[in-house]
């Protein structure tokens, strides 16, 4: 199971949005009822939380709807800058660290040296596995992780993992507790054990074997479509978030009638139906939601849909 050391601790949530922003409401107001009830109005209170630009994401709803000011850097000397009495947090980005000047180590030294939480969200970061312990180890305070997607939890949970006094903060700011702003992101017996279960069974998983068996999947897919004329594919493994196999199949658009949007419109369409996401000229999946047989249906449906508008 998850082992954590014991100044910290778990929760879970609806999903890793509701760890963010219960996570932040209990940065923002500890353990005071009346700061609880204030919320989103932080009137006397902490209000900003440093982010760095590239870590900008659209995600940052989940933080502002607790009434907290996102205040944009990107170098070290814009934190020190930045930093003031008002700072409640400073929030990174997991999968935005190969893009942020400011990397995942020196963030969080810098945030503890001005002694406020660092909350790393790192919501499509498993696996590996080790992400569950490995932020907490290195001392972040917050971490948010999603429960739908690696772990194959339940769609609608999520996990924020951290210190114990944090986590109960954010506990205060959540149902069943009335009159707080987490009210609304309730979480039911039903995903707390699917959750728990998850979390379970993807710490005890043959993870390599897990990669393999999706490999051979995608390469089923990857075997119908390859020698018709105009498509390319490609592989790769993600470096951080969705670290799972994913395949790309390439469309030279001299080469065919409808574009890949028209492609996976039509699969999308059939029966059954098989969403595929699509880009310019591309078409791309993952096998991890792949049941049995699923491999063979999608090679069967994109063969015949790209032959069909073959020029």
């Amino acid at each position: 199971m998850l082992s954590l050391h014991a100044a910290y601790t778990a929760i879970v949530t609806s999903g890793a949005a509701s760890a963010i922003q219960n996570g932040y409401s209990g940065i923002l107001t500890g353990s005071d009822p009346k700061k609880i009830e204030q919320m989103p109005d932080l009137t006397g209170m902490k209000s900003e939380v440093l982010v760095q630009k590239a870590h900008r994401s659209g995600w940052e709803h989940q933080i502002t709807v607790t009434g907290a000011k996102m205040v944009q850097v990107e170098t070290v000397e814009d934190v020190k800058n930045a930093l003031s009495e008002r700072t409640a947090a400073m929030h990174f980005l997991n999968y935005g660290d190969p893009d942020g000047k400011i990397k995942r180590a020196e963030w969080l030294e810098l945030a503890h040296k001005a002694g406020v939480p660092a909350f790393i969200d790192a919501a499509a970061d498993t696996p590996p596995k080790s992400n569950l312990s490995e932020y907490a180890k290195m001392g972040y305070d917050l971490i948010s992780f999603s429960g739908g997607k690696a772990m194959r939890g339940p769609q609608c949970a999520g996990l924020l993992i951290g210190r114990a006094d944090l986590v109960h903060s954010a506990l205060l700011n959540m149902s069943p507790n009335e009159g707080t702003i987490g009210r609304a992101t309730k979480v039911g017996k039903e995903e707390i054990v699917g959750m728990v279960k998850a979390v379970e069974l993807f710490m005890n998983e043959d993870w390599d074997a897990v990669v393999a068996s999706q490999q051979e999947k995608l390469n089923v897919v990857a075997d119908a479509v390859k020698k018709i004329p105009g498509v390319t594919i490609t592989q790769d493994l993600p470096p951080i978030a969705n670290n799972f196999p994913e395949m790309q199949v390439h469309l030279d658009p001299k080469r065919f009638s409808a574009t890949a949007q028209q492609i996976t419109a039509n699969l999308r369409n059939q029966k059954p139906s098989i969403v595929l996401a699509d880009g310019t000229n591309l078409i791309q999946f993952t096998a991890i939601n792949f049941q049995p047989g699923h491999d063979k249906i999608i090679a069967e449906a994109l063969a015949k849909e790209l032959k069909a508008h073959s020029i």
